[in-house]
């Protein structure tokens, strides 16, 4: 017989109350309770980047956090980010430059790089590769990662946002 703990979290803007096993990590709850599909299960050791929600505003690798630790906090995935537009020019910019072909990373790669373009708005290319380094992406060999966070990181510092090109209904 498990004992389960009572947490309540704030996820995407929403407070969630819930029992769970001590041991069951954030990205499972996330995924298996509250149906949340952004944030993935990929090497379960914290290195390949696929779970990477936000806690309390910081990127944290969900399958390395368990859901007992996030009991008070502000838990941010992939879709509460999207809904929000707080990603809108990044998704945009990597729609542009193929930066998203099988989507599996997508989900981590993009919280990395809003946070890369929040504490270092004037990152250099090669900076941007290295901050990148922890999240794995087995389709697009980064080139085009790189290419689409170096244009937020430029249409930002002039002010810009991307902008979609059109719209499909």
């Amino acid at each position: 017989m498990s004992i389960k703990k009572l947490i309540t979290m704030t996820v995407n803007g929403a407070s969630v109350t819930a029992e769970v096993e001590p041991r069951r990590h954030l990205v499972d709850f996330l995924r298996e309770d509250l149906f949340l599909k952004g944030p993935h299960l990929g090497c379960e050791h914290g290195a390949c980047g696929a779970c990477t929600v936000k806690v309390d505003g910081q990127i944290i690798r969900g399958c390395l956090f368990l859901a007992v630790q996030a009991d008070g906090s502000v838990v941010e995935t992939i879709e509460g980010l999207t809904k929000s537009g707080a990603l809108a020019d990044l998704q945009e910019s990597f729609m542009r430059h193929n930066a998203m072909q099988c989507g599996f990373c997508s989900s981590g790669m993009l919280l990395a790089a809003a946070e890369l373009i929040e504490k270092q708005p004037k990152a250099t290319r090669e900076e941007v590769r290295e901050w990148i380094s922890g999240n794995y992406c087995r389709c697009t060999g980064y080139h085009s990662i790189v290419s689409a966070i170096m244009d937020v990181l430029e249409a930002r510092s002039k002010g810009e946002k991307i902008k979609p090109v059109i719209a499909h209904a």
